[in-house]
């Protein structure tokens, strides 16, 4: 009697592959969504007040690039980091991720110090008055920083993604696969004798048309 074939154990090797896509796909959604989100926060009003002026008062308000530009420059740094994950390798890779993690990092700590900030309410007010900053009353604050904070948590979970896992991600290059290997060319087949257009492709190319 033959003995039964004994199945091959799965080595743990297989799952990379599966959770590099699956990373590359969170990586993705994550900073493209964060970098959206805080784009979007910084042109929105952060705050509001209102002014003494001569003819009474004066509505004032502040937008996320009037309190601080930091949230929206970071995010277009995320984002072009993001993108060059892709077109590095090995160091050069963890580099850039580190870079996408601490732009969503700086964009929280921006954010967030640019909740209760007034001083771009004051410096408008000022201009009313003619002054570099003046007092200003019945302060509020919008939700747009805490709209603006979430999104940098969502570029910096984007950096750890790529930190990560970025050593199993493709990179942009027409001559690799996914695993590194060069991919062979194929080989060019001699032109056919019947197609006039073929050979003088072929001898535009400097090729012998008739393989001599």
């Amino acid at each position: 009697m033959s003995s039964a074939a004994v199945p091959h154990p799965r080595t743990h090797t297989e799952p990379a592959p599966r959770s590099g896509r699956r990373s590359v796909a969170a990586a993705l959604l994550l900073g493209a969504a964060g970098a959206a989100l805080v784009l979007l926060a910084a042109g929105r009003t952060w705050s509001k007040a209102t002014a003494d002026v001569a003819q009474g008062t004066l509505p004032q308000q502040a937008s996320g690039q009037d309190v601080t530009a930091l949230p929206g420059a970071l995010a277009i740094v995320g984002l072009a980091a993001l993108v060059a994950v892709f077109a590095v390798r090995r160091a050069g890779r963890l580099l850039v991720a580190a870079l996408l993690a601490l732009s969503g990092a700086g964009v929280v700590a921006a954010a967030l110090l640019g909740v209760h900030d007034t001083t771009a309410l004051e410096e408008k007010a000022g201009k009313v008055n003619g002054l570099t900053r003046a007092a200003v009353d019945h302060v509020s604050h919008t939700g747009w920083p805490w709209a603006a904070a979430a999104g940098g948590v969502l570029l910096f979970l984007a950096g750890l993604l790529a930190l990560r896992y970025g050593r199993h991600w493709p990179a942009m290059s027409g001559r690799y696969e996914r695993d590194g290997a060069p991919r062979p060319r194929r080989a060019r087949t001699a032109p056919d004798p019947d197609r006039p257009e073929e050979l003088w492709k072929a001898l535009d190319r400097g090729e012998d048309p008739t393989g001599g």
